[in-house]
């Protein structure tokens, strides 16, 4: 069974080209994909200020809206949430800084 964020990813895909007043992801795309980065942005921004708050309630409450937003961001711009697990899957199991030194060859 799907996780929660693939099952979410699969209904934003879904939200592409219905009605704005009845979805928000819908009104999100419809702006472009450079809305949808700088509400990712926003998103992002916020959860950064609960975090060095020390807020745990609240950084949760805004890494989910981060997660969401990162869905709508990616989405608007053609990039698949599958593509994205596949990449995390090749990186799996290598050092961060292995992996980093090798995507700087290319």
């Amino acid at each position: 069974m799907p996780n929660v964020l693939t099952r979410l990813a699969h209904t934003i895909e879904k939200r592409k080209g219905e009605d704005e007043k009845k979805s928000y992801a819908a009104k999100l795309f419809a702006r472009g994909p450079e809305k949808c980065a700088e509400k990712f942005g926003e998103e992002a921004v916020e959860a950064i200020i609960e975090a060095a708050k020390g807020r745990r309630k609240k950084l949760t409450e805004e890494a989910a809206d981060v997660l969401f937003h990162l869905l709508i961001m990616l989405s608007s711009c053609g990039v698949k949430y599958e593509d994205v697990l596949e990449e995390l899957e090749r990186r799996e199991g290598k050092s961060g800084l292995v992996e980093k030194a090798e995507r700087k060859k290319k």
